[in-house]
């Protein structure tokens, strides 16, 4: 084998451990279905569920939401007049949409300082950090999806003052996230999953 050819295929090797989907796995309304095609998530749910105790289902209703489960989600452009692009609408990325100065106060506080956004591991122990601090400041169950979502989207303090109440349409979505994560408990109680 020649030497070119080698370094070719460790390249391709080395890149291959790195990467991350860009596409959502087929039928994301099954988690059985999700876990199945991509096993690797369903290792990342349950580490951070033994870690911090965040149930499976909750972490995959969140994602759900937040990115459909597409690695490299953004928030849309804003637009000035309708064509001029002003920039993304907030500075979210990733399975779990973390905003910048969330993840950098995640990999500060964890030690975690190469972790990234586009990696599911390092989404759900993201995921898992939040919510527990989310149980610390607000008192929300863990196993509380809804109340868990909004406490995501709108940050602690917003939601210390309850700011959802004024979100019509947030209220919805989180009544969503919490049927999703219903739903997806009951799913991955009859199929077979390692996690």
């Amino acid at each position: 084998m020649s030497k070119s050819f080698r370094a070719l295929v460790l390249i391709l090797l080395v890149a291959s451990c790195g990467s991350s989907y860009k596409t959502a796995p087929k039928e994301i309304e099954n988690a059985c279905s999700i876990v199945t095609q991509r096993p690797e998530y369903a290792k990342a749910f349950g580490a951070a569920e033994r870690k911090w105790n965040v149930p499976v289902h909750v972490q995959m209703a969140t994602i759900y939401q937040e990115s459909k489960f597409i690695s490299n989600a953004r928030t849309p452009f804003r637009y000035t007049l309708g064509v001029i692009p002003m920039g993304r609408q907030s500075s979210a990325f990733g399975y779990a949409q973390a905003l910048d100065g969330t993840w950098k106060e995640y990999k500060a506080e964890t030690g975690k300082r190469l972790a990234r956004r586009d990696d599911i591991k390092d989404a759900a122990d993201f995921m898992g950090w939040y919510m527990n601090k989310t149980r610390q400041r607000n008192g929300v169950p863990l196993s509380d999806a809804r109340r868990q979502y909004l406490a995501y989207h709108e940050g602690h303090t917003g939601f210390a003052r309850g700011s959802f109440n004024r979100k019509d349409w947030l209220l919805r979505v989180a009544a969503d996230v919490d049927r999703r994560a219903d739903r997806y408990q009951s799913q991955l109680s009859r199929c077979r999953v390692r996690t």
